[in-house]
């Protein structure tokens, strides 16, 4: 292919990250990643949400069933939207060089691995479903209720993971407003079906499971429909559909560690959901309401991490280090602005958005506990993050995924299993999350300072002249 015709191509990327400005594009990549990712989440809350207000019987107990699979379901999600990352950044390296042919062949290798992986998900899922609940110490009236829905949703994975895989698609070429279009149009879709299947046909947990596949049904399909008909480098043909064996082998290079790293956190969360089960069903409630609130600052965090790796990812492809390092300090600045924006406002109304899940005056206030706990914890995620999402975009990604397993995963079982078991309250649980993201904020800065891979490429280049 031409340089002529790979100039066309990338010029029709929504954000050009190779030239102008960094400061005043990096909102606009990474605020509708946020709103996506919010949008992603509400899923879950709107199922907690339904069942904890309307549906018949016990509605704490159908609230502490949906809540109890978050450890799973994000277990499972995590490590696959790691390896989607690492089609981002491998397509996004790829049109720095311009090299249109690499980019061709790892989209629709993507799209391959997303409906081979979500299968594979699947079937194993629906296999080890029950010894995976069994292992969270659900109390007796909760757990079948917890398992129904999490067998709905691993019906899901497929297009779950399909969505998240084309979202990857198109945010490489600066484009993240159509993922997001797409999931609003199946957010709105969820919500009705919600009630639908609630309030009218007076089903309670497995109803909002359905909801949830369904939607998710939707918004992969409405991607696949856009990069089937796209004027853009990242064009699906479905006749095209193979797996490359580069593209496959570069993608879990650098994928499957961010996934990794990602899962590491719901590993450690599925120890910490266990520690919080044997508190009981209130306690779960509270928590589980919390954590969908206190997700949606998350959310923001990260979009920034995310846009880091994307603008260095396509500024390392064309050999641009300086807007690289600039990249880095722009999102770690802008990151903090809006983070702080997102938490100041969730602590403000942090009672009322817990009373939407459940208006039992003992879960508002427990809920609320874990708020700040945890919100006094996001400056280091922040810090993690950013210099994490820097490091991927060079396709560096074992080094933070190690040291993420030590700094949180390693410090957060030692907590549950030494100082909870001393002190079994929820807040000592609730303090292991400031603890152990400092640690390891501390950890990959420290890495950043020693690999300093920007300084690396520039020596490379140097040498070969």
């Amino acid at each position: 292919m031409s340089n002529s015709t790979t100039e066309t191509e990338t010029s029709h990327a929504k954000i050009d990250m190779l030239h102008g400005s960094i400061w005043n594009k990096l909102p606009r990549y990474a605020l509708p990643v946020a709103a996506t990712a919010i949008l992603e989440q509400l899923f879950n809350a709107s199922d907690i949400a339904v069942v904890g207000n309307f549906s018949a019987g016990d509605k704490t107990v159908a609230v502490a069933a949906v809540g109890a699979n978050s450890p799973i379901i994000g277990l499972i999600l995590n490590l696959f939207i790691g390896i989607a990352l690492g089609a981002n950044v491998v397509i996004a390296n790829a049109i720095g060089r311009k090299d249109m042919e690499s980019v061709h062949k790892a989209v629709h290798t993507s799209i391959v691995m997303a409906v081979l992986g979500g299968i594979i998900v699947t079937l194993l899922g629906e296999l080890i479903a029950g010894k995976l609940m069994g292992m969270l110490n659900i109390p007796d009236e909760v757990y079948p209720y917890a398992l129904q829905y999490l067998r709905i949703y691993l019906l899901g994975m497929p297009v779950i993971f399909l969505y998240n895989f084309e979202a990857a698609i198109f945010r490489s070429i600066g484009d993240t407003k159509v993922p997001l279009q797409a999931l609003l149009i199946s957010g709105i879709l969820n919500v009705i079906m919600n009630f639908f299947f609630v309030m009218v046909l007076h089903m309670a947990v497995n109803g909002v499971a359905i909801a949830t596949v369904l939607s998710n049904v939707v918004s992969s399909l409405l991607l696949l429909y856009k990069l089937m008909h796209t004027d853009k480098c990242v064009r699906v043909e479905l006749r095209l559909l193979k797996l490359h064996r580069h593209s496959f082998i570069r993608i879990v290079q650098i994928g499957l560690p961010a996934g990794i790293q990602s899962a590491v956190f719901a590993v450690a969360n599925i120890v910490i959901q266990t520690a919080i089960n044997s508190l009981g069903t209130v306690v779960i409630a509270a928590s589980s309401a919390a954590f969908n609130i206190e997700i949606l600052a998350y959310d923001v965090l990260n979009s920034f991490s995310q846009a880091c790796t994307t603008f260095v990812g396509q500024n390392y492809g064309a050999g641009n280090m300086k807007r690289c390092r600039r990249t880095l300090v722009l999102c770690l600045v802008e990151d903090a602005i809006a983070s702080a924006a997102a938490i100041g406002l969730i602590l403000s109304t942090g009672k009322f958005l817990l009373s939407i899940f459940n208006s039992d005056p003992q879960v508002i206030e427990i809920g609320y506990t874990r708020l700040v706990i945890i919100f006094s914890a996001y400056t280091f995620s922040m810090l993690y993050e950013v210099m994490s999402g820097y490091l991927r975009g060079f396709g560096i990604s074992l080094v933070p995924a190690l040291l993420t397993t030590i700094g949180v995963c390693g410090i957060r079982i030692f907590w549950i299993y030494t100082i909870f078991q001393h002190s079994r309250t929820f807040a000592t649980i609730m303090l292991v999350y400031p603890v152990s993201l400092a640690a390891t904020a501390v950890l990959i800065g420290v890495a950043l300072l020693c690999y300093r891979p920007s300084k690396r490429y520039q020596n490379r280049i140097a040498k070969s002249k």
